[in-house]
């Protein structure tokens, strides 16, 4: 519907002889130097940061090589300037006789403590890495000083911004990510620069046609274009929340109510427009909304002018979106046109698409009924789960940390693997950190450098979201708040329109600091700022739940909103909960975890691969387990200070050592590389025992009186090459316990759980559906030859959400096999189920001397030793059949290869399946006569070499951590640290080349010696 043809007389009819643009700062050519001007150097445009230009200037090395995160130091010690010639921008618009437009400075992120100058002239003053800034610098543009025609942003240390505070610690001072200080599996390298795109808007004062539609505002073209805007008007901000009629956050969604979408522009504009109309579509469901009159927009261009419109659209009309692995994660794009009527008709003044979804997001926190208490045996207390769509689910995830130290180089295909690796690891839940960054939308939208929101949409991610406060009381003076209010309503709003957000939280473990001092300090909770961010975050969406905190005690009334804090009742149940424990004794001591509804937080650190090691330690010395640079990259626990290395580094690799001497073989062979490789792995497979017994003691709470609907794993990346709790090393490569996690998070798993104090054992199904599931499971005992010894059938029915038990005993005697010790045999655990249509397989090993399953604590037992330091193992003898398309066949010729593993060589990402089911395999017990056919899916976006030959792909089991691998003996073959990584051609060639001189010097002078022909015997003549 058109507005009324009055409009036509509006001054908008005179089409402007200067074009609207948007111009890309990184287009100009930029300088950057240090504060006393020894250092200057060509930079690249935003978005960069101090240490990537040093790079490409070729004055430091890459930081994450060797001990540069302490070499490098005097960078974070130093104030920086990026200095930019405006001339390329300003000489078209001062080469044109009309009068200047308006000219706009958007800066979607300073590093952080930063002065302003646009050609000579003072523009601000920020200090804030999580807001975006718009500044109108026409008045500056046009009268420009003699001697500087310049854009400059003069950055000042961040550490030293900090220390000028009288406040222990550091990050709580400044607005800056807590982790760029360090922390205790990241290094502290305090960036500063421009890390995100930056650009010169220009506006027309009137209108002469449509503008184009362009994506989510606000638009972030890329570096090589510059993009037209042809109009008035600058969209700073956009919000699209969705959801039900009458939800806020204290009420639960009526699941039959109409839908709300919520649209709010936030814009700046050239010129003062008197009536307009915003008109929404969803074109795939063929539905357009009546135009929503606007109030006069009025000349705006300092100052942000907000347009608000709500539009009803009936329950059925579209699908709802879901996690992947409980439905489909349906999109629609919405297109959203800002109109005005001239001579010419209807002209669109704002004109774009965006992609959202409908779902209903709750986070039940209230009381459990006595109902619940009593026919479902629930224990008292509060419920503490999600729910979507109405229905309560199993949140099975992880927590991510920043992607590297440098966030103007994290790219989206670094991200979409780790993402796409989420999925494949049967995961539906992530949580954003709160110690780390807000995590963008897309790269083109707000700046945001790579893709994040948009890839948790598109693959069916649940995405926890946190505001960023982490462990540490934060300052609560006006200064501060002043600043964090429009911090917190950007990235609220912006976040809206994502179906794949579930909740905004307060902040990062603050809430326990927050009980602790108030014992000290006289109302000591208003530290956590309950009540400023909770106004905040739920005035600006209604579809999000908010907690006050990553890991809560949960509320009291969440209307009024109070919080629990310590006030409960003993022997109930309240909100949820981290596990933290690094006495490897008791890692499967089931009475050592939680019980809780939820937990958040739990994990044990492994060390990164041989393959990782080697992207960044420099010499032959360094690789060891307990050499110095190795070492120096250990910062658990942290050195609390800017000691190097961490003084306390021996703690964190005493406690892997720990782990693995007490439940696996200890590497040590005559082959120091192949001992330093089979130590880190082994540090892995612990790592992943560990984590998998816990995530399948809290999924079988789901059906216990705890009704535990959710385990988040510590953690899902690493930000360098580390130890670290990561299942993902920092190039992509997959970890055991990213295996173990595919395995142990699938929709219906088969556990054993031992408990030793009464050595009973109980063998469940274990299912996350919505509805029963009905399979077949079996139990079949090995010895370590691979000899089956006796074989056990069940069937069963899991109810919803639920698990079912298959196998109850007590006494070790009576459960193992007669006449055998823990030692020498294992259980082989193997379910089918059909879920959804679908025919799904679960498998587990378990021995008497897995700690991970049937024995988890059997070395407490008298009866036999039960370690796998102590298991009876055989020489597996594993052959390999490889393939040039990269499938492998792995054989045991011998006895059982207990977790068995083939790794991927250097330069390559990707992750091994199982040639039969397609999914995720590695680390696994090799059975005589059971072969495994593996292939190996590679990412061609992430892998340096793109055609790794196969010979080149290791495998090993436990067996090598005390036995030489040979040619003989193909167990396993280790990369050589001794020789420079260069491409294989290139060692072929130069060992080509020495061959040859080789034989020339033997045939020239070597064999002359030995082999030349003796003179003839001359017989003497006849007389």
């Amino acid at each position: 519907m058109l507005l009324s043809s009055a409009l036509s007389f509006v001054l908008f009819s005179i089409t402007p002889r200067v074009s609207a643009t948007i111009f890309n700062a990184a287009q100009l050519d930029w300088i950057l130097k240090n504060q006393n001007g020894s250092i200057q150097i060509p930079a690249s445009g935003p978005p960069s940061q101090a240490h990537l230009d040093l790079i490409k200037a070729g004055i430091i090395t890459e930081p994450l090589l060797g001990i540069n995160d302490f070499t490098q130091r005097w960078i974070v010690n130093d104030n920086w300037t990026y200095t930019a010639d405006l001339t390329p921008f300003t000489r078209p618009l001062y080469s044109d006789s009309a009068a200047l437009p308006t000219t706009l400075l958007v800066l979607y992120g300073i590093d952080t403590v930063a002065n302003i100058t646009v050609s000579g002239h003072p523009v601000a003053w920020v200090n804030n890495q999580f807001r975006q800034y718009i500044f109108d610098i026409s008045t500056a543009i046009s009268t420009p000083s003699p001697s500087d025609n310049n854009l400059t942003i003069a950055l000042e240390s961040a550490f030293f911004y900090a220390l000028n505070f009288e406040y222990p610690g550091i990050w709580p001072m400044i607005r800056k990510v807590a982790s760029d200080f360090g922390w205790d599996w990241g290094p502290a390298f305090v960036p500063v620069g421009i890390h995100k795109p930056a650009y010169l808007v220009t506006l027309t004062p009137s209108i002469g046609e449509s503008v184009p539609q362009t994506g989510t505002p606000p638009v972030s073209p890329s570096a090589s274009s510059t993009d037209d805007v042809s109009g008035p008007i600058f969209v700073e901000e956009s919000s699209v929340d969705i959801y039900k009629q009458g939800q806020n956050f204290s009420l639960p969604p009526d699941q039959n109510a109409d839908w709300i979408v919520n649209v709010t522009l936030g814009i700046r504009s050239a010129a003062a427009i008197p009536q307009s109309a915003l008109t929404l579509s969803f074109p795939e469901l063929e539905l357009t909304s009546n135009p929503f009159e606007i109030t006069d927009i009025p000349h705006s261009t300092n100052d942000t002018f907000w347009i608000k419109v709500i539009w009803a659209i009936p329950d059925n009309i579209p699908q709802r979106w879901y996690p992947h692995n409980l439905g489909t994660p349906k999109l629609y794009n919405l297109n959203v046109v800002l109109s005005v009527s001239s001579s010419s008709g209807s002209l669109s003044v704002v004109n774009f698409v965006t992609r959202t979804g409908f779902r209903t997001i709750e986070l039940a926190q209230t009381r459990y009924s006595q109902t619940d208490i009593e026919q479902r045996g629930i224990w008292p207390g509060d419920q503490w789960h999600f729910k979507v769509n109405g229905k309560a689910f199993y949140a099975s995830g992880n927590n991510i940390i920043p992607f590297d130290p440098f966030y103007a180089r994290t790219s989206t295909d670094q991200v979409r693997w780790l993402l796409e690796s989420t999925v494949k690891g049967g995961q539906n839940m992530l949580r954003v950190w709160g110690g780390g960054t807000y995590q963008p939308s897309s790269a083109s939208v707000a700046g945001g450098v790579y893709d994040f929101y948009d890839i948790c949409d598109e693959l069916g991610i649940m995405a926890w979201s946190e505001l960023i406060f982490s462990d540490a009381l934060y300052p609560i003076n006006d200064f501060l708040l002043e600043n964090l209010e429009p911090e917190v309503r950007q990235n609220v709003r912006r976040v809206n329109r994502h179906p794949s957000a579930v909740q905004w939280a307060g902040g990062n473990e603050i809430e326990g600091i927050v009980i602790w001092t108030d014992q000290w300090v006289e109302n000591g909770k208003h530290f956590l700022n309950e009540d400023f961010l909770f106004s905040i975050v739920t005035s600006e969406t209604h579809s999000l739940p908010y907690t006050d905190c990553s890991t809560t005690k949960g509320v009291l009334s969440l209307d009024p909103y109070v919080l629990r804090f310590s006030n409960g009742t003993a022997g109930e149940i309240y909100g949820n909960s981290e596990r933290y424990n690094y006495d490897a004794s008791v890692a499967f001591d089931y009475s050592s975890f939680p019980v809780s509804r939820f937990v958040n937080e739990f994990g044990f650190h492994s060390m990164p691969s041989f393959y990782t090691w080697e992207e960044v330690l420099l010499s032959a010395e360094d690789f060891s387990f307990n050499s110095t640079v190795v070492m120096s990259r250990e910062h658990h626990p942290p050195a609390a200070s800017l000691a190097f290395p961490n003084p306390n580094a021996a703690e964190g690799q005493r406690e892997m050592t720990v782990a693995v001497e007490l439940w696996l073989p200890t590497p040590g062979t005559t082959d120091a590389n192949q001992t330093f490789a089979q130590w880190c792995w082994s540090t892995q497979v612990f790592q992943s025992m560990s984590i998998v017994a816990q995530v399948a003691w809290y999924r079988h709470g789901a059906g216990q009186s705890e009704n535990n609907l959710g385990a988040l794993v510590w953690q899902l990346n690493d930000i360098w090459q580390a130890p670290s709790w990561s299942s993902i090393e920092h190039s992509g490569r997959w970890k055991v316990l990213h295996y173990g996690l595919a395995g142990i998070f699938a929709p219906v798993v088969i556990y054993p759980f031992w408990t030793v104090s009464n050595e009973t054992l109980q063998i469940l199904a274990i299912s996350d559906r919505w509805q029963d599931v009905k399979g077949s499971a079996q139990a079949t005992w090995y010895d370590w030859t691979g000899r089956s010894l006796n074989t056990t059938f069940f069937d069963f029915t899991i109810p919803t959400l639920n698990n079912s038990l298959l196998y109850e005993a007590q006494g070790l005697t009576n459960i193992l096999p007669n006449g055998r010790v823990a030692a020498d045999v294992f259980l082989h655990l193997n379910l089918t189920a059909n879920v959804d249509g679908v025919l799904v397989t679960n498998e587990q090993f378990v021995s008497g001397a897995h700690p991970g399953e049937l024995a988890t604590n059997l070395s407490a037992s008298k009866f036999t030793p039960t370690s796998l330091a102590n298991a009876h193992l055989i020489d597996p003898q594993i052959s390999v059949t490889r393939s040039q398309d990269l499938t492998f066949t792995l054989s045991a010729k011998g006895g059982v290869g207990a977790w068995t593993w083939i790794d991927h060589p250097s330069g390559t990402v990707g992750q091994f399946v199982d040639k039969g089911t397609n999914l995720p395999s590695n680390g696994f017990y090799l059975i005589p006569g059971v072969d495994r056919t593996l292939s190996f899916i590679l990412n061609p976006a992430l892998s340096k070499v793109q055609n790794p030959d196969p010979a080149d792909f290791v495998i090993r089991s436990l067996w090598n951590n005390t036995h030489l691998g040979g040619p003989s003996d193909p167990n396993i073959e280790f990369p050589r640290r001794d020789l420079p990584l260069l491409p294989r051609p290139f060692w072929y060639l130069i060992i080509a080349v020495f061959v040859c001189i080789g034989l020339f010097v033997i045939s020239k002078y070597i064999v002359p010696l030995f082999f030349t022909r003796p003179p003839p015997i001359r017989l003497p003549e006849a007389e």
